[in-house]
């Protein structure tokens, strides 16, 4: 089938193109709507506690959104700021929408610093306003504030930073993707040795970016779909199109180098055919693991697995139709490896490539390269034992917005003013001697500030505040949402706040990870087994996936966690990782490393049955002679993949950065260490015991489609360049 695909992409190359052309300029057009589509989404599931009791609150007696402000630069009680601040304060009340303003100039509380420097302000509008109708009033009292005389006025809350989130994430995306195809470029050219080849892997990524932002668009109108989603999932769309094609591309070129008489519908057809399978499997296997996050339930994560999945198909597409009508119209401008060329000025025929070199060595010691590599993945992954996780909210915005500002100054001059409650609903009488036990008990449990008890609620119903010693995001206020579930109550209690919602988003995660990565694990392996015959083979790849992404997740800890390299990445750490962050990486590592693994086992198992089972020293050759041959594709892909990763590495937003040096970091392990070093020194010391059982389930390539064979050594030495 996949041959006929081939052929018929080949022969119908004009209808293809004009089709993926529409989409890429449709895509162009409307695609970008979905940037103006895109809403905050949040990380919990309605079902959870927190989320239930929060709804219940809001029936009864909803909060609007809250603007906070900081003045600064002035003695507090300089009489004509008293004056200048105290009307406008008035004024800002009578603006509509606006429910109350808490100052102190106009109010009894006492909002100023150690240093009479700064004051807080905070104005909270009414519950009834829309998200836009709120953003209108906010900025009409952003207006009046600055009409206060002081050198310095920050604004912020949560409101006015999910804005400012919204735009950088847009910022980010516009300026990460420029870099990234910039650049790409440039590697692509070298890589395929002109520009009309480097340009087919641009084309298909391009198509697939303009595709994905189309069905974003479409999809935001049935589901909430993040600015971070967005970033995201174009991202893994550019990585996945340039794989995909690369592999599509170095095919061809060795079936043309192998039989240079023959059409190139054929020849297409033999490309499709082997690399095309090997496509297949790996868009399988990544959509798989993107699978896995919708098993969490949760808004944001179903979005990036729709739109993920999304992203996926296009790219698949793209590399099994996009390419091979693209190489049918300019295969003559498809430089052979080695060949002399603008870009290639001198012969490139020398030298097995990095990753053979990598291979051959692990072959001669692979019981020292396999305890060592392992061993040094261990390590890396040891910081992972003290992985902290957190919302991110204003802090993952740059150290210089106004909204980061504002929530750090309030978090460390005015914490005990304006530490967030932990608020119970509780289902019985405000009056009756249950509420009154459970109160007195509340005020003995360690951590808690004062218990505030609300008023004008309806009959059978009391909400309670509890406010703790400490912030939200701390261990300990966290740790006062379990004790206070864990009380004996005679009455049903249900605990909303932000402490309980960053409790409850970590115990779904811990929860629902078991389930996404049995998913994950045993249809990939189903995956592999199909391809190769053999349960060994992936078994190995599921537990060299695993290190990968420990050890990255290691890495991710020391840098935005302790803060290491903090300064030449740019960044300010808050002392967490994203909760998001931990669950994406795990997917896009570990469909991203099954992508290389196919690619690499597929041209492996390809090699072993040519040869046809034999000694130990055939499958070490096999094995090599498949990593010479797929060796340069993966270095490619890799080299490309990690430019895309390391332009949104370069963002502002901290849960972006923390995607792109995450997946910069897994993609120099894995290709390096990991493909080069750790899988060749393992097939090594298995040998035939790679391909137990040794009956493949994958299809075997009918005779018109297979390759005409070439010797060995020359086989070789033209797939290595």
């Amino acid at each position: 089938m996949l041959a006929g695909l081939g052929r018929w992409a080949a022969r119908r190359r004009v209808p293809v193109l004009v089709a993926w052309v529409l989409v890429t300029l449709a895509g162009a057009m409307f695609g970008g709507a979905v940037f103006d589509r895109t809403q905050p989404v949040g990380s919990l599931r309605s079902t959870t506690e927190s989320a239930v009791a929060q709804a219940r609150i809001d029936e009864m007696s909803a909060d609007g959104e809250v603007i906070v402000a900081v003045l600064a630069g002035r003695q507090f009680n300089a009489t004509d700021l008293i004056d200048n601040a105290s009307r406008v304060m008035f004024d800002i009340r009578a603006i509509p929408g606006v429910a109350e303003v808490t100052d102190s100039y106009t109010t009894g509380a006492y909002r100023v610093s150690d240093d009479s420097q700064k004051s807080l302000v905070t104005v909270k509008l009414r519950p009834e306003l829309s998200k836009k109708d709120a953003l209108a009033v906010a900025d009409q009292v952003a207006a009046a504030l600055r009409r206060v005389e002081v050198p310095e006025l920050l604004l912020g809350g949560k409101l006015l930073a999910e804005r400012r989130f919204g735009e950088q994430a847009i910022a980010d995306a516009a300026f990460g993707e420029s870099l990234a195809l910039a650049v790409l470029v440039v590697v692509l050219v070298v890589l395929l040795g002109g520009l009309a080849a480097g340009s087919l892997p641009l084309a298909a990524a391009l198509a697939t970016i303009a595709g994905t932002l189309l069905a974003l668009t479409a999809l935001a109108g049935v589901t909430p779909v993040s600015e971070y989603a967005v970033n995201v999932v174009t991202l893994l769309g550019i990585g996945l199109a340039v794989d995909y094609s690369l592999l599509i591309v170095a095919r061809f070129r060795d079936e043309r180098a192998a039989d240079r008489d023959a059409p190139v519908p054929e020849l297409l057809a033999r490309t499709v055919a082997t690399a095309g399978s090997a496509v297949v499997v790996s868009g399988l296997a990544v959509g798989v693991t993107l699978a896995g996050l919708a098993v969490f339930g949760d808004p944001l994560l179903a979005a990036m697995a729709m739109g993920g999945a999304l992203v996926v198909v296009l790219a698949t597409a793209a590399g099994l139709t996009l390419i091979p009508a693209l190489i049918a119209v300019a295969h003559q401008h498809i430089p052979q490896p080695g060949a002399r060329t603008w870009v290639w000025r001198r012969d490139r025929r020398r030298g097995p490539g990095v990753l053979a070199g990598l291979a051959a060595f692990a072959q001669r010691w692979p019981a020292g390269v396999a305890f060592g590599v392992t061993a040094g993945l261990l390590l890396l992954s040891l910081p992972v034992l003290h992985l902290d996780l957190g919302n991110s909210d204003a802090r993952s915005l740059p150290a210089g917005s106004q909204e980061r500002q504002v929530a750090e100054i309030v978090e460390r001059e005015f914490a005990s003013s304006n530490i967030q409650p932990i608020t119970l609903v509780i289902q019985a009488e405000a009056d009756g001697a249950a509420v009154s036990a459970l109160l007195a008990e509340l005020n003995e449990l360690s951590g808690v500030k004062d218990v505030d008890r609300r008023a004008d609620l309806p009959p059978g119903v009391t909400i309670v505040d509890v406010i703790p010693r400490q912030q939200t995001s701390s261990e300990r206020a966290q740790q006062l949402v379990r004790d206070i579930r864990a009380m004996n109550s005679p009455v049903p209690v249900l605990v909303a706040g932000s402490a309980a919602e960053l409790v409850d988003a970590k115990d779904a995660t811990a929860g629902l990870l078991p389930t996404a990565l049995l998913v994950v694990i045993v249809a990939t392996a189903l995956l592999l087994f199909v391809l190769t015959g053999s349960v060994v083979v992936p078994v190995k790849a599921l537990i060299m996936n695993i290190l990968t992404l420990t050890a990255t997740l290691g890495v991710m800890v020391a840098i935005f966690q302790w803060g290491w390299a903090s300064s030449l990445l740019g960044f300010d750490s808050w002392g967490a990782l994203d909760l998001t962050t931990p669950l994406l990486l795990s997917v896009f590592i570990f469909g991203l490393s099954m992508d290389y693994e196919v690619f690499l086992l597929a041209r492996i198992k390809e090699e072993w049955e040519r040869r046809g089972p034999g000694d130990h020293q055939a499958n070490n050759r096999a094995v090599l002679a498949g990593i010479v041959a797929t060796g340069p594709v993966v270095t490619g892909g890799a080299l490309s993949i990690g430019v895309v990763f390391l332009g949104f590495a370069l963002g502002e937003l901290v849960a972006v950065k923390e995607i792109g040096v995450g997946m910069a970091v897994a993609v120099l392990l894995d290709v390096t260490v990991v493909r080069g070093l750790l899988l060749p020194a393992v097939m090594a010391l298995l040998g035939r015991r790679n391909w137990w059982p040794g009956t493949p389930l994958a299809t075997t390539l009918p005779a018109e489609v297979r390759p005409a064979r070439q010797p060995h050594n020359e086989r070789t030495r033209s797939s290595s360049r």
